[in-house]
């Protein structure tokens, strides 16, 4: 079954410095369906914490199995528009509509 559109929560506004969840799921694919996070339309990197992922700029830890995407500590440079798309290789992946988030 292809996945349906997937729900994004994204905050409109977080505090530097603060830890910040964003949040996408759908509940149609079959088989479940794996999550990619978009800021500014560029697909965010998967951070593993080995290996040449390790980028000193990185501050998230996304999740492609349970669709979140968990800021550490939040920065201005994080302010952006983001959205996620769920795939599940069966049929088209789904995009949530893109949300702003202010830091």
């Amino acid at each position: 079954v292809a996945p349906a559109t997937p729900v994004c929560d994204v905050p409109s506004s977080a505090m530097t410095g603060t830890v910040v969840q964003l949040s996408c799921k759908e509940t149609e694919g079959s088989p479940p369906s794996e999550y990619q996070w978009y800021k500014n339309g560029v697909a965010l990197l998967e951070k593993t914490g080995t290996g040449s992922a390790r980028t000193p700029n990185i501050t998230y830890t996304m999740n492609k199995k349970s669709g979140t995407l968990l800021f550490n500590t939040v920065t201005k440079n994080d302010t952006g528009e983001y959205f996620c798309e769920a795939s599940n290789g069966v049929g088209l992946s789904q995009k949530c509509s893109v949300k702003r988030m202010q830091v």
